[in-house]
């Protein structure tokens, strides 16, 4: 199997990290002779989303045993005859056809994205996207007014600006002495796009007051902003593009289908609309 880009499969899935292929797939641990591979383990754990994004060397015992244990009780159920039980034929034919169809959905709509689209796409990105002004900034989030007023004097009396986020700011920026980063006017809300925009850098603003709370905010830089690299964002291109070719093989699948639609009462439903496709 090729390597999947994870961003991809979980863009078209929802099913969070799928662990590409490794190059190399040690034995984990056996079981009265069932191997348990490291794919496994890591496999388990992308598919716990408590446990998707943690360090795989903290959870991999916690993980590794759970399997161990899966082995032991499916080899007990196997001998008290639970493969010829009748909800679990059915519960693994569900399973099998999940798993195939969730299968060859990936494989499918990734084989038709080229490189040549990639580059396309990024063309589009680009043009749809144009430089436009954008502000570095630093901000303090605040309770009240009153509590902004009183930094806004402490900033006058020459507290630094960082020390006094660091200390006083409500949000996780604070640690980072208030700091943005670079920003476009459409990426925050408009009382505080307002405000950075129009301060000069250096400059200081009074208290600002949003949905979230009372700001000041300190302009550090302004630039006229440039398209990320492609490389920057390939990942994302080549998820939308298997998206939607992945709408089109359902709907290529679905117009090539007999399908009859029953409602709650068993009575013969009118078949949906046909989507909308724009260009």
């Amino acid at each position: 199997m090729s390597r999947i880009p994870v961003g991809l499969a979980a863009a078209l899935f929802g099913l969070g990290l799928i662990s590409p292929a490794l190059a190399a797939d040690p034995v984990a641990a056996t079981v009265n002779g069932v191997e348990i591979k490291l794919s496994d383990v890591e496999r388990t754990r992308n598919g716990t989303p408590q446990l998707a994004q943690a360090p795989l060397k903290i959870v991999y015992p916690m993980l590794l045993d759970n399997l161990i244990n899966e082995v032991l009780l499916a080899e007990a159920g196997r001998k008290d005859g639970l493969a010829k039980d009748s909800e679990v034929i059915a519960a693994m034919k569900e399973a099998e056809t999940r798993l195939i169809a969730r299968t060859y959905a990936l494989r499918s709509a990734t084989k038709s994205v080229t490189d040549q689209m990639v580059k396309d796409r990024y063309e589009q990105f680009k043009k749809a996207n144009p430089p436009g002004e954008e502000v570095r900034a630093r901000h303090i989030l605040l309770e009240s007014e009153d509590a902004a007023k009183k930094v806004a004097a402490d900033l006058k009396k020459g507290r630094k600006f960082e020390d006094l986020a660091k200390e006083l700011s409500k949000d996780n920026n604070g640690e980072n002495g208030g700091d943005l980063g670079y920003f476009r006017k459409e990426e925050m809300v408009p009382e505080f796009s307002e405000a950075a925009f129009k301060l000069k850098p250096g400059q200081v603003s009074p208290p600002v007051k949003t949905q979230f709370g009372w700001h000041v905010i300190k302009s550090e830089d302004k630039r006229i902003g440039k398209a990320p690299e492609l490389a920057e964002i390939k990942e994302d291109l080549k998820a939308q593009l298997a998206q939607e070719s992945l709408s089109k093989i359902i709907q290529n699948l679905t117009s090539g289908a007999k399908i009859s639609r029953f409602d709650l009462e068993g009575k013969p439903m009118a078949p949906p609309p046909p989507a909308s496709h724009g260009k």
